[in-house]
């Protein structure tokens, strides 16, 4: 490609593919900062699959730019559903809440909802947590402004033992893709975000199941824990949860194409 101009950008960008080529076009030309040769290096890579957040260093989530970097799972907005769920579930007069993003990748879903829980009054106390080293670094630059700790180790093992039994949201976007699936995703995610964070499994549930088990006894009288699965997977998920002691809840959104699982520990 030579030449860096916006009409010559968006003609690359909707040769491969790009469905939103006018407004990917201006995000790389302002993150190139209008140097020719930087727009050129960023539209090749675009084109080659690489992820528009990876280029830019954030993605947009719920009105917030949140940092991310090659190798961490990039938030869907479909995930928005998820933190609206999450936010309506602590009541609008709480005055405390203790919310807990694990599998946080870039931490997107716990500083979403903390800020938002905290705009209207309530005082939150955030932790994240997630398994990979990479993720965890990132969601400790995104979360450093409003001082919520980040920590790495697998699921509950890698949060401090003062909040089992007394976590009131526990936000958990674990991968449900089944193994088989994986094969069939876009190639920006399957080339270039992490496996573990796509890869749910025989039926894609493998980690929700351990993250169930868990809530169990991490979870306070009341809290919820809030997973996003696959339309299909709904009956299973359900199930899961009533093993292990939790009232399940569907939540389905049009708008987002997204479905929540709910589990509630009883007062």
């Amino acid at each position: 490609m030579s030449g860096s101009g916006f009409a010559e950008v968006v003609v690359e960008l909707r040769r491969a593919g790009c469905v939103f080529a006018e407004d990917e076009a201006t995000l790389l030309i302002e993150a190139a900062g209008s140097d020719p040769r930087r727009v050129d290096a960023l539209v090749r890579q675009r084109v080659s699959g690489t992820p528009l957040e990876y280029l830019l260093g954030w993605v947009e989530f719920r009105g917030l730019r949140v940092g991310v970097r090659p190798g961490v799972f990039v938030p869907r907005q479909r995930t928005a559903f998820l933190v609206d769920e999450a936010v309506g579930a602590i009541a609008r007069d709480a005055t405390r809440a203790c919310v807990v993003d694990l599998c946080c990748g870039c931490g997107a879903l716990g500083l979403s909802a903390a800020t938002e829980l905290t705009a209207r009054g309530c005082d939150v106390e955030l932790v994240a947590a997630d398994i990979d080293p990479v993720a965890v670094a990132c969601a400790r630059e995104n979360l450093a402004p409003i001082s919520a700790p980040v920590f790495g180790g697998d699921l509950f093992d890698a949060l401090p033992a003062d909040l089992r039994g007394r976590i009131d949201i526990l936000l958990a976007n674990t991968p449900y893709v089944p193994s088989a699936r994986v094969a069939d995703l876009p190639p920006e995610a399957r080339e270039h975000e992490p496996l573990a964070a796509l890869d749910g499994g025989a039926d894609g549930l493998d980690v929700f199941r351990r993250v169930a088990e868990g809530a169990a006894t991490w979870l306070a009288p009341g809290g919820t824990v809030l997973v996003e699965t696959g339309a299909g997977q709904v009956d299973t998920a359900c199930s899961v949860l009533i093993t292990h002691g939790l009232q399940p809840r569907v939540a389905e959104s049009e708008e987002h194409y997204a479905t929540v699982v709910l589990g509630t520990r009883d007062r």
